[in-house]
């Protein structure tokens, strides 16, 4: 989910620049509601899709069965599809070995990547590859992107789509604030040492509910643990979000704050202009961190990048206490107030 939200800026970019093209994306299943090739609400709240078509490749599936004879086939499917269109260019934005490989499968002449990809073996599937220049992961995919046609382009707000019956569906769920701001909370992260704990999220939400403001949480699938603490030591005041994608972007979209680590909902918070609390420990946020919109990170100064899926939450993360995360959210919320 961060991956893609990362690439949105540079995606929104050159369909802005260049219209007419033909723009197509391969993703994960679960994903693609980020990207509905039907309409996506643009800067002058007109729908129009970012991508034209969408790939949908479910390539944890075929991680799990790489040999089975539906692995097999849908690959050759995919293949297919993807040489019978002759595109100019594919972009690699994720910088895996996977995606890289799915890159080659079109056929282009331009695979285009970053000299120096998430994973090294990656960039030997690059016929060009791009030494980027700027800290954040987002300024890189956007000169990623600019390499296509020569353009000079620069991040800007990206287009998400817009479901009508997710947005009547976050208007009923949302129903119980009674026009009260409402704040975000995401306890869950992508592995336990991004994870901060959640009682810690659990009496911060307590907090805020006593002065007044409607707490939504979130919880990815396999999460659900972790919102259900916070609805009990909330007494139920808390409203629980039931998961799906596009229910999630709508409600983004009416929140006054997000308060989470760093996991895909922070940086759909970022994607849709919403105020962050960003709470990080074993990332970095120069690279990672909250962008385009108004932040506050929280991070020890002795906490080191590691990106090893650790279950323990880091030790800087740790050192982090509520009240350090209800003054950031109050600083934060009192700016949204004065503008």
């Amino acid at each position: 989910m961060g991956d893609i939200l990362h690439a949105l800026p540079a995606v929104t970019a050159l369909r802005q620049t260049h219209p007419s093209w033909q723009i197509d994306w391969v993703v994960e299943p679960r994903w693609s509601a980020l990207l509905s090739a039907e309409g996506s609400v643009t800067r002058d709240s007109v729908l129009q899709p970012v991508v034209d078509r969408l790939y949908l490749v479910p390539m944890k599936a075929w991680g799990r069965k790489p040999l089975d004879r539906s692995t097999r086939s849908q690959i050759r499917t995919l293949r297919s599809e993807l040489g019978e269109v002759r595109y100019d260019a594919v972009l690699d934005f994720q910088g895996a070995v996977r995606s890289a490989w799915i890159a080659r499968m079109a056929h282009s002449k331009r695979v285009i990547g970053e000299a120096r990809p998430r994973e090294r073996l990656a960039s030997l599937l690059f016929h060009e590859r791009v030494s980027t220049q700027g800290s954040h992961v987002i300024e890189q995919d956007v000169e990623l992107a600019a390499v296509v046609a020569g353009d000079e382009l620069q991040p800007v707000q990206p287009w998400l789509p817009m479901d009508p019956a997710a947005e009547a569906a976050a208007d009923r769920l949302l129903g119980p604030c009674q026009n009260r701001a409402m704040i975000l909370v995401n306890p869950g992260a992508g592995w336990g040492a991004k994870r901060w704990p959640v009682e810690r999220y659990a009496a911060v939400a307590v907090e805020l509910i006593k002065r007044g403001w409607c707490v939504v949480v979130n919880a990815g699938p396999g999460e659900e643990s972790l919102a259900q603490v916070i609805a009990e030591e909330t007494g139920g005041k808390a409203i629980l979000l039931g998961g799906e994608l596009s229910q999630l972007i709508a409600i983004t979209r009416r929140i006054s704050l997000t308060i989470a680590g760093d996991t895909g909902p922070l940086h759909l918070a970022c994607a849709l202009g919403r105020p962050v609390v960003g709470i990080y420990g074993p990332t970095a946020p120069s690279r990672n961190g909250p962008f385009g919109t108004h932040f506050k990170v929280l991070r020890n100064p002795d906490s080191r990048r590691d990106h090893t899926r650790r279950e323990a939450p880091e030790a800087g993360l740790l050192t982090i206490e509520p009240a350090d995360v209800l003054e950031a959210a109050d600083e934060l919320l009192a700016g949204e107030r004065s503008r």
